[in-house]
């Protein structure tokens, strides 16, 4: 049984070098899937991007282009990541909050919403442990720490194209201007706790309505951990609201945030 390649498609500048790289035969994979997490969940610039740029880039050299999302296996329901939180009743928190004692909290938003539905479709399609399916992970040579291949689910090999390559994620976006397209955002959840304080301003600046919506969301998941009598959690770590955190009208110097992470990497596939 011929076993499946599938890239792990993210959405940002290193799953697109790869498409590239694909449509070029420089990587054997003729298969991407992409994780949609829900048109109310994810970067609305990476899902422009994707639609426009992206989708008919495969289409137009043969190469699959696979849209799965999470699908409740009891009812039937298409499930996205901010409805399943925000609901009426939900006491769900799934993604990577900051605790009051300064430590991580948590996430189940990688499992429910990328590996599981992907897995899933793997499996339709006969991926199993004796016969694992080959999987590509857009992670790029300035992040080789975020590669381990011991994560692997039971029906998988992970492999990483872009460090065999020897790539780095400038060479990504190189390569991706060398195919006369533009470069596509980082590509994320927009009220991902693991957003840098950085990204958190430039949010604040260029889409204050989601800058709003991720306080708003900050403040109904610390409401219902209040009527628990439970300590509030954070989206940055600075143990504050985000509304206080990142105040209006100041600009950060850039700065390297090891906790700052996007789909695009793999951080949210391993």
């Amino acid at each position: 049984m011929t076993s499946i390649r599938s890239v792990n498609f993210g959405g940002g500048q290193q799953s697109m070098a790869q498409l590239v790289l694909a449509k070029r035969g420089v990587i054997d994979f003729r298969t991407f899937m992409f994780a949609h997490v829900g048109a109310d969940s994810e970067n609305p610039d990476t899902l422009t991007y994707f639609e426009e740029y992206a989708k008919p880039y495969a289409y137009e050299h043969g190469i699959e282009m696979v849209e799965i999302r999470r699908v409740m296996v009891r009812t039937g329901e298409t499930r996205t990541l901010y409805d399943e939180i925000t609901r009426p009743g939900s006491r769900a928190q799934k993604i990577p909050v900051k605790l009051s004692n300064g430590k991580p909290g948590s996430r189940a938003c990688t499992h429910d919403y990328k590996i599981e539905p992907i897995g899933r479709e793997l499996k339709r399609r006969g991926a199993t442990q004796a016969n694992p399916a080959t999987i590509a992970m857009g992670i790029s040579l300035d992040e080789m720490h975020r590669a381990n291949e011991a994560k692997a689910q039971p029906y998988e090999r992970l492999v990483y194209p872009l460090l065999e390559l020897g790539l780095r994620r400038s060479d990504c976006v190189r390569i991706i201007q060398d195919e006369g397209l533009p470069v596509p955002p980082s590509s994320s959840c927009w009220f991902c706790p693991n957003h840098s304080p950085e990204a958190w301003h430039n949010l604040r600046r260029t889409r204050p309505d989601l800058f709003e919506r991720s306080c708003r969301l900050e403040e109904l998941m610390n409401a219902r951990l209040a009527e628990r009598e439970k300590p509030p959690v954070f989206f940055t770590r600075f143990n504050r609201p985000l509304r206080e955190a990142i105040p209006d009208g100041v600009d950060l110097l850039p700065m390297f945030d090891e906790d700052d992470t996007d789909c695009d990497s793999g951080m949210c596939f391993t």
